[in-house]
């Protein structure tokens, strides 16, 4: 499986600590945000790792921010995407199950340890595993394909 990921300025390490996790359970790990800056901006890099799942390029995404929200916000103007900021192992299986996620975002201040749980339970989750959850997303594709 193909992930992209980023981080803003104030994820940087965190990012750094999740990508060697990653790479050591065999994910293929794109960095969207490998030049960091006192200033930069979290949507810049939300939209590097969206445009890679739009181009089939990365299957998932993960982004680190402070506080995760507006990560998820730059990343849900991306077509075709579904960001779950997650704050929980519930979060992160409900966001694939129920919701077909396709990003997660979570905020550093959830710890190392938390976020790798959340991680691996996105990523093993099935995705929409029920008819009613389908459904749902497909009225949320079709009213985003028609605006």
């Amino acid at each position: 499986m193909k992930i992209a990921i980023a981080s803003d300025h104030r994820g940087v390490e965190y990012k750094k600590e999740i990508i060697k996790y990653l790479e050591e359970k065999n994910y293929i790990v794109i960095d969207c945000s490998t030049q960091n800056t006192e200033t930069d901006d979290y949507p810049d890099f939300a939209f590097k790792v969206c445009e890679k799942i739009v181009a089939k390029e990365a299957e998932v995404g993960i982004l680190v921010c402070r506080t995760g929200i507006g990560m998820s916000i730059a990343a849900n103007k991306v077509k075709g995407i579904r960001c779950a900021k997650i704050n929980s192992l519930e979060d992160a299986i409900l966001s694939r199950n129920d919701n077909g996620a396709n990003v997660m975002t979570f905020n550093y201040m959830d710890g190392i340890p938390n976020i790798k749980k959340y991680i691996d339970a996105f990523l093993t989750a099935d995705v929409i595993n029920d008819e009613r959850h389908r459904r749902r997303v497909d009225k949320i594709t079709r009213y985003e394909n028609e605006c």
